[in-house]
Order: structure tokens, then sequence, then C-alpha cells
């Protein structure tokens, strides 16, 4: 079906490993902000990280100039999760995940209008909306640099 070795057994690990991460942070956010859970996510999701793309790659990716200001905001997050606000926690570790990731985002979400159920979702008028506005002022920031002064795609 694929062609390539590109998904190994390592990489499957990765990926679960980061799934279940998330799936862990929901899950704490659902039962009403459980440090507990929250924090076993955002170990999870490191740690498929690091095994997905590497443990050199992904402190490469966090340490790199233009990432470090994301990188700070997204593991002092994780240590405002860990002291015991984990709402707090969230709101910073959320901040500090986008600047990491916004250049990232319109990929993801060319990839998820491929998707067939969510084609349709995303075809609904309320998000078409959303999408509409976004472009209106430019789109999503392509850069961290662009995230932080508020400049839109060109």
């Amino acid at each position: 079906m694929f062609s390539g070795n590109w998904l190994n057994d390592q990489k499957k690990i990765g990926l679960g490993l980061t799934g279940g991460g998330i799936l862990f942070t929901i899950l704490g956010m659902l039962l009403l902000f459980d440090r507990g859970f929250i924090a076993l996510g955002n170990l999870m999701f490191l740690a498929g990280l690091s095994i997905t793309i590497g443990l050199h790659s992904t402190i490469t990716f966090f340490l790199r100039k233009k990432n470090r200001k994301g990188s700070a905001f997204y593991l002092g997050g994780c240590c405002v999760v860990v002291y015991g606000w984990p709402m707090i926690g969230l709101i910073i570790e959320a901040y500090g995940f986008f600047l990491l990731f916004c250049e990232f985002f319109p990929t993801v979400l060319q990839f998820l209008r491929r998707v067939p159920f969510l084609n349709k979702t995303l075809d609904l008028p309320i998000f078409k909306k959303i999408f509409n506005h976004l472009q209106k002022m430019g789109g999503l920031p392509r850069t961290q640099s662009d995230a932080e002064f508020g400049v839109g795609r060109r």
C-alpha cells in the first residue's frame, strides 16, 4: 500500500505515544482539569515526539532560535500543570504550542479538508465563515514571528 519504509515500528510507537498524550490531555480537561492526566499527557506527547522524529531533532526543534519563545511557554506550562494549576498551565501550553507549530497549521488544515468526514464538517457555514474571516485578515500565520506580530499569510 505504501512505498518505502517511512513508517517503521519506531515511528508507529512514537505516533501512538503522541496520540495517547493528546488523548490523556483531553481526558484530563474533561475530568475537570485533573493534573495527573494532563501531566501524563504532556509526558507522553513529548516522548512520542522524541521517538517519532528522534531525540536530536526534537532538541534541535525546541532550541532553535525562532522557537525559543514557544518552547519556553510550552515547557513552562507543563511545569505549571505539575505544580498544581492545570487550567493556567494549559492556557500557557496552548499559547506555546501555537507559537511552536503555527507554521504547520495551514498544511494540517489542507489535509483535514481531504478527509471524507471532516471535509463535510469543515464545509459547514460556521467553519467557512471562520476560515473566510482568517483569509481576509491574511490567513493563518506562516512563521512564529508572524504569529508574534500579528502578521498573516502574504
